[in-house]
């Protein structure tokens, strides 16, 4: 599967809500940037392991994001032990995208 990915940087915006008693409240706001399009990467995702749309584009959020932290603290302790099971699980998800 071909990625036809470019090295552009982007950015992502994340708003996160708490609905409560019918009240909505953010709980976080983040900004998130890299070279990956989150959107045609979730497409590809859900296309060639044959799972919903939603459930690929929150695969891919959540690989993404952890991925990100974890190069942010590679000698931290809590990551170490699956460092690179995720990064060999990462780069399974990406299929043939070398980005």
């Amino acid at each position: 599967m071909d990625c036809n990915c470019n090295k552009e940087k982007r950015s992502y915006h994340f708003n996160i809500s708490e609905v409560v008693d019918g009240k909505i409240q953010e709980v976080m706001n983040f900004n998130f940037g890299g070279h990956h399009d989150l959107a045609a990467l979730a497409q590809r995702t859900a296309a060639k392991y044959d799972m919903s749309q939603k459930h690929s584009e929150q695969l891919v959020l959540g690989v993404r994001l952890l991925h990100h932290v974890l190069k942010k603290y590679p000698d931290n302790e809590l990551f170490q032990s699956f460092f690179a099971q995720l990064n060999e699980f990462k780069h399974g998800l990406k299929g043939n995208c070398d980005c």
